[in-house]
């Protein structure tokens, strides 16, 4: 009975650091993935700047990537900073999933002076209205680009369906 005690703890012992090592190497293997995403993408900005939603694949996966870029110098902290990005990421990606409905009017005011000349104000009123969420969203890395704006990147990995 005792040989059976120490040969299960055995047993144990061994399926729990297997199970630590595969965990450890896993997160290893995923954080030096996104480094290297990151890196390729800071360097695809910085020679040609783009925005928007894209999605891109790799041999194995496909990711939705929002980037922006904001204007530090409207934010009094970088907690601020960061979560407008946040939520401006979130907005893109919930278009580009979920559609959105955009609606405007013109109107034109023109109004006749005392001297016989004439003045005319032109209102534009653009509204965008779009439904959803976009779970998962997480931000890949943000730097400042040579404009002095900062730039941030967001991504999701999409599943095999290509949502």
């Amino acid at each position: 009975m005792v040989i059976f005690r120490k040969f299960t703890s055995l047993v144990f012992i061994i399926l729990f650091a297997t199970l630590v090592i595969k965990t450890n190497v896993f997160a290893q293997g995923f954080d030096s993935q996104r480094k290297e995403l990151a890196s390729f993408l800071t360097r695809m900005y910085n020679n040609e700047p783009f925005e928007g939603v894209r999605v891109i694949t790799d041999y194995d996966n496909a990711y939705l990537l929002s980037v922006l870029s904001i204007d530090k110098t409207k934010y009094t902290n970088e907690s601020t900073l960061n979560r407008v990005a946040s939520i401006k990421a979130m907005s893109e990606a919930s278009r580009y999933f979920n559609g959105s409905n955009i609606t405007s009017e013109i109107i034109i005011h023109t109004s006749e002076n005392s001297d016989g000349s004439g003045d005319t104000w032109i209102l534009e009123n653009i509204k965008e209205h779009s439904v959803g969420y976009v779970k998962q969203l997480q931000q890949l890395t943000n730097f400042t680009a040579s404009s002095g704006r900062q730039v941030f990147i967001f991504c999701k990995q999409l599943e095999n369906s290509m949502e």
